[in-house]
C-alpha cells in the first residue's frame, strides 16, 4: 500500500536527531516558554525574513491572533470586511468571523486555484480593512496586483501560510514575509509539521508582535497583569524542539517534493485528467498534489487508486460557503470553487516517496478510463 502520506516514514527520514531533541527536552524539565521556543522562533523568524516569530497552539489560532490584535490595535473593528479566496480551508474563513469581522469571498482562477485577482477591486467597500490570501497547496498566491491594492486602499496583507514552508515569490522573498503579518500551521502533515499541533505568526510590526504574543499567553505581557482578555494559545518545548530539527532539512525535503511533482508533470496523459499550471519551481513547494478529475469521474478515480493500494485525498468536497456552519451562504453560487471541490483530487507527494512509487501511480493514472 502506498499511503498518502506517512507520518512515520517522514519522521523516520530524521528519527535520530528528533529522538535527542525529545529527549533533551524530557530530561530538562522545562516544558513551556523556554529556551526551546526561543531557539525556534529566531531560527524561523529568520529563515521567512521577518523580524518577530510567535508561536502558539496551532496554525487557526495563528490566523485568530492576528485579526483579534488589530482589532486590540484599532485597525479594526468587527463588522469590518476581509476579503479571502473561496477556495479555501475552512479554517481561513473561521479565523475572521471568531473575531466578528465579515469573509468577503472571491472566486479563484480555475487554471491556478489560487485567488482571482482581477475580482478584488470590485469587492472592496468603504469597510474592506484587509486582504487574505492563502498559499493553498503550496503555491505561492502573491501577486503584484494584489500588493498594488493593498497600497491603494490601504489594506492590511494577511497570508495564510498554513501549506506553503519555504514557498518564494517572484523577488525572492519567502511567503508568510510579504504581507503585513502571516498565519503558520506545523500540523503533522505540513511541510514543516511538528509530532502534535503547533503554530506561528510572523511578521516585521512590533506592536502586533507584542500584541499577539500577549493575547496567545492568556492577554498578559507581565504575569498575573492582563491588558487583554486572552487565551491560552502556546507552542511546547517538545514540539519548537521537534520543528527545529526539521526546519534543517526543510529546503532539502522541498526539493524531494519538486521532482516527485516534476515527474507528475511530465508523465500523467490522460484526456480526463487536468493539472494546475506548473508553476516555477522556487513558486510551489507542492504541500499537495491536487489535479482535477473531469466528467464526474473523481470518485471513481479515488475508489480506482485505492482499489490498487494508492491512498489519496480530496482537498476540499465542501466549499465553505456550503458548510452548514455558514448556512446563510448555502444559497450563493460560486461555481469555479464549487467546481474544484466536486472535481480535485490530491495525490501522494512528501519526502518519503520513493521513484518506483511514483512511476507506479502514474501508469494507474494513464490507465484509468
Amino acid at each position: 500500500m502506498i499511503s498518502f502520506l506517512s507520518l512515520k516514514d517522514v519522521t523516520a527520514l530524521h528519527g535520530a536527531e528528533i529522538n535527542e531533541a525529545v529527549s533533551r527536552v524530557v530530561n530538562g524539565g522545562w516544558y513551556l516558554q523556554g529556551k526551546e521556543n526561543e531557539k525556534f522562533e529566531t531560527n524561523y523568524a529568520q529563515f521567512i525574513g521577518c523580524k518577530y516569530c510567535i508561536g502558539c497552539a496551532n496554525g487557526l489560532d495563528a490566523l485568530i491572533w492576528i485579526f483579534r490584535a488589530y482589532i486590540e490595535m484599532g485597525v479594526m473593528q468587527p463588522g469590518d470586511e476581509v476579503i479571502v479566496p473561496a477556495n479555501t480551508y475552512i479554517a481561513t474563513i473561521l479565523a475572521i468571523t471568531e473575531n466578528g469581522l465579515k469573509p468577503i469571498l472571491i472566486e479563484p482562477k480555475v487554471n491556478t486555484l489560487e485567488i482571482d485577482d482581477n475580482l478584488i477591486e470590485a469587492a472592496i467597500t468603504p469597510k474592506t480593512k484587509a486582504i487574505t490570501i492563502v498559499h493553498l497547496y503550496g503555491r505561492d498566491a502573491y501577486t503584484e496586483k494584489i500588493g498594488s491594492l493593498c497600497r491603494k486602499y490601504n489594506l492590511k496583507l494577511i497570508e495564510d501560510n498554513a501549506q506553503a514552508h519555504g514557498c518564494k515569490h517572484t523577488d525572492g522573498r519567502i511567503t508568510g514575509s510579504i504581507g503585513d503579518a502571516a498565519g503558520h500551521s506545523f500540523y503533522p502533515g505540513k511541510n514543516l509539521g511538528a509530532l502534535g499541533d503547533g503554530g506561528a505568526v510572523t511578521t516585521n510590526d512590533y506592536d502586533l508582535a507584542t500584541t499577539v504574543r500577549a493575547l496567545a499567553n492568556y492577554g498578559s505581557q507581565k504575569k498575573y497583569v492582563f491588558k487583554y482578555t486572552g487565551r491560552n494559545s502556546r507552542l511546547d518545548e517538545i514540539q519548537a524542539a521537534v520543528l527545529d530539527v526539521k526546519l534543517k532539512y526543510l529546503v532539502d525535503d522541498n526539493a524531494h517534493r519538486k521532482m516527485v511533482a516534476n515527474y507528475y508533470y511530465n508523465h500523467i496523459n490522460n484526456n480526463l485528467i487536468t493539472l494546475p499550471d506548473r508553476l516555477n519551481d522556487d513558486l510551489n513547494v507542492y504541500h499537495l498534489f491536487p489535479i482535477l478529475v473531469s466528467e464526474g469521474k473523481r470518485d471513481a478515480l479515488h475508489d480506482y487508486l485505492e482499489q490498487n493500494g494508492v491512498g489519496t485525498m480530496i482537498h476540499y468536497p465542501i466549499a465553505p460557503h456550503k458548510q452548514e456552519c455558514y448556512k446563510e451562504w448555502n444559497s450563493m453560487r460560486l461555481p469555479i470553487t464549487e467546481q474544484i471541490a466536486n472535481e480535485e483530487l490530491s495525490l501522494p507527494i512528501g519526502p518519503s516517496i520513493n521513484e518506483e512509487e511514483i512511476n507506479y501511480i502514474i501508469n494507474l493514472i494513464n490507465g484509468f478510463k
